[in-house]
């Protein structure tokens, strides 16, 4: 049986529990491959050039504001998965990774740089007030996006962490069964100048003959996210953005909304280059 949960940080803090729980959860979606081979690509630096072979490119980015709390703010919600509720997307079925033998968190090196031991992999899951996983590498999830009468289901999962000084994010790539193949990444910055921006990139295709069928249309869609995605985190956004009671359990949100995944080049700042599926 898992360990109870204990609140850190304080008022408004992740609770954390031990990634036991996460063995009870057998995900089936834990074992399945990626449907796209390039993971990771989203943090090329020269992605809106050269993206993998057959995908469109798409970076866009706003500012949210100023200062360390609005940074902080930000970044609380966007591992939360603040952008997607707040552009209106449905998350349920959110499954964090059952812990492994494998795990490698690397090595601790001493004052010489020399290794002196290996770090200790995470051990714990944090989550939120209302008992939603925060974003972690491996997680699993459901993205339910509403276009026109369609209702459609998107599994992804998370493909890595971004955490460090003045940059936090994640991105996830898609499942099979998801309308698109690709990956597409979240990050908020606090740049030199006390700036605080969200920054959204993203390659993808349609995943079959049906959606490259409907990509006209869905690119409509998609162009009205991005936009939601870049006022996702603003700060009046934040009485506005569902919780985690969107999600059911069954991965079948209770309010889907007429947004799409892997946006598309429609933004409060302009295209650098290139555009999502």
């Amino acid at each position: 049986m898992a360990a109870a949960a204990v609140r850190t940080g304080g008022a408004g803090g992740p609770v954390r529990s031990t990634r036991a729980a996460a063995e009870q959860n057998d995900d089936p979606r834990a074992a399945t491959s990626l449907s796209y081979a390039a993971i990771g690509a989203t943090q090329a630096e020269d992605l809106l050039y050269y993206p993998p072979k057959g995908f469109r490119p798409m970076e866009r980015r706003a500012r949210l504001g100023s200062g360390v709390e609005r940074f902080e703010n930000a970044s609380a919600r966007l591992l939360a998965w603040g952008v997607q509720r707040g552009a209106g997307i449905g998350v349920g079925d959110i499954r964090p990774p059952a812990p492994s033998e494998t795990d490698y968190a690397g090595l601790v090196y001493d004052e010489l740089g020399t290794p002196s031991a290996a770090r200790t992999a995470a051990s714990e899951q944090a989550y939120g007030e209302d008992g939603t996983p925060l974003v972690s590498a491996g997680t699993t999830a459901m993205l339910a996006i509403s276009v026109l009468w369609f209702r459609m289901y998107a599994p992804v999962r998370v493909v890595y962490v971004v955490n460090e000084p003045g940059r936090i994010g994640f991105a996830y790539g898609t499942l099979p069964g998801h309308p698109a193949s690709g990956e597409e990444s979240f990050l908020v910055e606090h740049l030199s100048d006390d700036s605080v921006w969200i920054v959204v990139r993203a390659f993808s295709r349609p995943s079959t003959w049906f959606y490259r069928l409907g990509a006209p249309v869905l690119r409509i869609f998609q162009a009205r996210a991005t936009k939601r995605y870049l006022r996702s985190l603003l700060p009046s956004m934040a009485a506005t953005t569902p919780g985690a009671a969107s999600g059911t359990p069954g991965g079948s949100p209770a309010v889907p909304a007429p947004s799409a995944l892997n946006a598309a080049p429609a933004s409060a700042t302009p295209a650098r280059s290139g555009a999502g599926v």
